[in-house]
């Protein structure tokens, strides 16, 4: 359906690709992989026309429809979002917006006169709505956008009124109810709670067209592509199998490749000496001219391209008391909805909770009203002793200096340490080389999100409360994160929507449900298998 032969693309001085070959097939489910800047944005624009390659071609069979969702969601305003995403199904969304004008014409005292000729027209444009299946397809814009989380009001409500991460849900919505023939997916998982991903998953596992995404979730990717393409290194390799297989392959084909280039090496530093050693006996001429041809001729192999994985360590924490944080009957409600009503509730040493729950739950409100970002209503929050608190809210990006670079930031919170530990420090956090140079305001989510968790990690408290600490993060700084959190001696409160997340660091799980609090020992693996689900809103 989709080909890409021989593409070679440079960005300014940026080489993206050179002559790199891939193909999308009918039916097709793949994942596509490289590390952040490698081009894989520009591939997806390539597909839909909008950049073209510098040399080789795209190519796309006649009459095949593409439906791109990209994080770039543009204006969207004045009227409702289920029109919105009905929009991008084409010509019946015309005559959806007709009829709506001529309702609201049939309702105006003003048009009296004119009656006659609007309920005339209003008839017409009903039986061609009726004849493209109008009245289904706004059941199924609404059976989408009820899978990523809209309630019926904000389906009827003004989209202009939705945050960006919620329009961006219109912007998904609007691709998934069209089914195109190939669907292109820049990050559809990045702004998306548990439930709306676990509905997203199945809703692209019963999808018939092509698919070609890239995630930074990594058991997202896992479920639902059957091949990889990777790009590394301006070139396009294709791997059969899902992400966890391209991992382990990936592996083997590094490992080979190291084995081979030292094998090589070997051969070549025991011919050189040779050469060096009788280069200057006429006895050996003909031996020595006959080795120096044949090192000529050989094919060099090229060591694995390494990919830059810096671990961080955490310094210990200073050792907290047994009582880390106690609520005690505490109310708190947001105008007239409660959100908790006596709600008891003890984080103790080493534990590490997981909060779950479906969307306006109560999840963000809990973490704020154990930090003190919010007071509660009624009841009494009080930390233990010995706690010191490190929060990583959504918010905490904003209150970064613009002005200053990266380096500065760093060196301002910590002025006692060494430059060469800030470097370190920064470049664990996906920051090498000149990237500390950088200004914070021209800083993206993602690097702001690093930049944010670098200054609350190097000097760590025993308490650490994160709400979606993941959001923006590629897949290299989610593992380093994990990795060097499974290491972390203190408690910890947290959010997030990244099973691996969840499972690789909960030992407790707080479901919060419109129905009170329910507890769990062990992590978010036993609460999968003891709930029979992976979210609390998906069970009836």
């Amino acid at each position: 359906m989709i080909r890409l032969d021989n593409i070679s693309k440079q960005n300014g001085h940026q080489i993206l690709f050179i002559e790199a070959s891939a193909s999308l097939l009918r039916g097709e489910k793949v994942g596509l992989v490289g590390p952040n800047g490698a081009g894989k944005t520009t591939l997806f624009r390539m597909i839909t026309g909008q950049e073209q390659p510098d040399e080789g071609q795209v190519g796309v069979d006649r009459g095949v429809t593409i439906g791109y969702f990209s994080q770039d969601v543009g204006e969207m305003s004045g009227r409702p979002v289920v029109a919105e995403v009905m929009d991008g199904a084409g010509p019946v969304s015309e005559v959806a917006a007709e009829l709506r004008e001529l309702e609201a014409a049939m309702a105006d005292p003003d048009q009296a006169d004119n009656m006659d000729a609007i309920i005339e027209r209003y008839g017409e444009v009903q039986g061609r709505f009726e004849e493209l299946d109008g009245y289904a397809l706004d059941g199924r814009a609404r059976e989408v956008l009820a899978g990523l989380s809209f309630s019926q009001e904000m389906m009827d409500g003004d989209v202009g009124a939705l945050s960006g991460g919620w329009k961006m849900r219109v912007a998904l919505a609007r691709i998934l109810l069209m089914r195109p023939d190939v669907m292109l997916l820049d990050e559809p998982s990045n702004h998306l709670d548990l439930e709306s991903l676990i509905w997203l998953e199945q809703f692209l596992k019963g999808y018939d067209g092509a698919l070609l995404m890239t995630s930074h979730d990594r058991e997202f990717m896992n479920r639902i592509v059957t091949k990889v393409v990777e790009i590394d290194g301006g070139g396009l390799t294709t791997y059969s199998g899902d992400y966890e297989f391209y991992e382990q392959q990936r592996a083997l084909n590094e490992k080979q490749q190291q084995a081979q280039f030292e094998r090589q090496q070997a051969m070549l530093a025991k011919e050189i000496k040779f050469i060096e050693r009788f280069k200057a006996r006429a006895s050996h001429a003909a031996q020595v001219q006959s080795r120096v041809k044949k090192l000529d001729k050989i094919e060099r192999v090229e060591p694995p391209k390494r990919r830059q994985t810096v671990l961080f360590e955490f310094p210990p924490a200073p050792r907290s008391g047994e009582d880390v944080v106690s609520l005690n009957d505490v109310r708190k409600a947001y105008g007239a909805r409660p959100i908790y009503e006596g709600l008891d509730f003890q984080v103790r040493r080493k534990e590490r909770w997981c909060v779950m729950g479906i969307n306006g739950a109560g999840k963000s409100t809990l973490l704020k009203l154990v930090t003190g970002a919010t007071n509660p209503d009624g009841g009494v929050v009080s930390l233990g002793g010995s706690v010191k608190m490190g929060y990583f809210a959504q918010h905490a990006m904003e209150v970064l200096d613009g002005e200053q670079t990266i380096f500065e930031t760093l060196e301002s919170a910590f002025p006692q340490a060494g430059q060469g530990s800030l470097r370190n420090l920064a470049g664990c956090f996906g920051f090498s080389g000149d990237d500390v140079e950088k200004r914070c305001r021209v800083l993206s989510g993602g690097e702001k999100a690093r930049l944010v968790m670098a200054l609350m990690l190097y000097d760590p408290p025993n308490f650490l409360v994160l709400d979606e600490p993941t959001n923006h993060l590629d897949m290299a700084t989610k593992e380093m994160l994990i990795q060097a959190l499974s290491q972390y001696e203190g408690a910890m409160l947290f959010v997030s929507h990244d099973r691996r997340f969840l499972a690789a660091l909960s030992n407790r799980v707080l479901e919060v449900t419109p129905e009170g609090v329910t507890k769990y020992g062990g992590g978010y693996t036993e609460y999968v298998a003891r709930t029979g689900h992976e979210a609390p809103g998906l069970h009836e």
